[in-house]
């Protein structure tokens, strides 16, 4: 028989704004599922019933006065001190019954990451513009960073210990799971996935994701990544463009030149040599930048490999 102490512990995160009508099903739903686990709600600055409904369902409930979902993401892996966590939206809509699969997948296999992919054929649990945006950038991630991710945006994921304490997140809203997916990826953890049911909203709640505004948000991070992580390709591309527009522009004004002696389109000899000189500005910055990328991700890497992936030796199963 297995000894008690050997089994991770598990703390189940759920960050709220809200959320009231759904709560109450959430928490208990996890409970029966990892009845061991700890159960977090953290609220962001709710004004319904979210606090009290959380409370009386026995979750631990804290509060994050910075509204964003990033902001409340950052603030519980900060505060909470476990082996094992599960992060899950408070809404109802994922699948409880599947974590005991998550855990097992960080706390048998080593994963750092395992990421639950959303399934679903309801309309309304998936809607076509989040399913379209979903597909859009986990494949403009899956060619920027790698494509180990089928869903770039699920809300339900479990993590070890030395991904939640090795995590910077920066982001402050629904971005944040870009952030966490490129984060996996730029240390080339090991991650993985599981099929999860993704289901409807209970009725009465409503989605806070706004398809624009966040969508937005999120291709805004992509960029900004873009230039912190693929410093040398992005500007690279730069500085193709701007040589390929002073070639166009200098070498009529050369040939002209050659043939004549005399440059009569001055500003147009000047232009050439702008986009010549932001061409070669644009390399060396990506050249500069890049090399700061691969120190930053050398201390990133040392700092995760510096914090134990605290599971037993045994890769006892967390109880169901």
């Amino acid at each position: 028989m297995t000894n008690p102490s050997t089994f991770p512990e598990i703390a189940v995160l759920i960050p709220c704004f809200n959320e009231a009508g759904a709560i109450g099903q959430t928490v208990d739903a996890f409970r029966q599922a990892l009845p061991d686990a700890r159960i977090f709600v953290y609220d962001n600055n709710s004004t319904d019933e979210t606090i009290a409904v959380a409370e009386q369902r026995g979750a631990i409930v804290r509060r994050e006065p910075l509204q964003g979902k990033g902001n409340v993401v950052r603030r519980m892996f900060a505060d909470i001190d476990a082996d094992i966590y599960l992060l899950v939206d408070g809404d109802a809509t994922y699948d409880a019954s599947r974590a005991p699969e998550l855990v097992q997948l960080v706390a048998r296999d080593g994963n750092d990451m395992v990421t639950g992919t959303r399934i679903s054929e309801e309309v309304k649990a998936y809607r076509f513009g989040h399913r379209f945006g979903n597909v859009l950038f986990t494949e403009l991630v899956a060619r920027i960073f790698g494509r180990r991710n089928s869903d770039v945006f699920s809300g339900y994921r479990a993590f070890s210990r030395r991904f939640v304490k090795s995590f910077p997140a920066l982001s402050q809203g629904f971005e944040i799971e870009t952030e966490l997916t490129v984060h996996a990826l730029e240390l080339r953890m090991p991650v993985a996935e599981l099929e999860t049911r993704y289901s409807a909203r209970p009725e009465g709640t409503a989605s806070k994701l706004s398809t624009v505004r966040d969508g937005f948000r999120i291709l805004g991070l992509i960029a900004r990544l873009m230039t912190l992580e693929r410093p040398l390709p992005t500007f690279g591309l730069f500085a193709l463009l701007f040589a390929i527009a002073g070639m166009a522009l200098g070498v009529p004004v050369i040939t002209e030149f050659f043939e004549t002696g005399l440059v009569p389109r001055l500003p147009t000899a000047v232009l050439a040599a702008s986009m010549m000189l932001l061409s070669a500005l644009s390399f060396v910055l990506g050249m500069t930048l890049d090399g700061i990328m691969h120190a930053r991700q050398e201390m990133r890497r040392l700092i995760y490999l510096s914090l134990p992936h605290r599971v037993s030796d045994d890769r006892a199963s967390p109880r169901t």
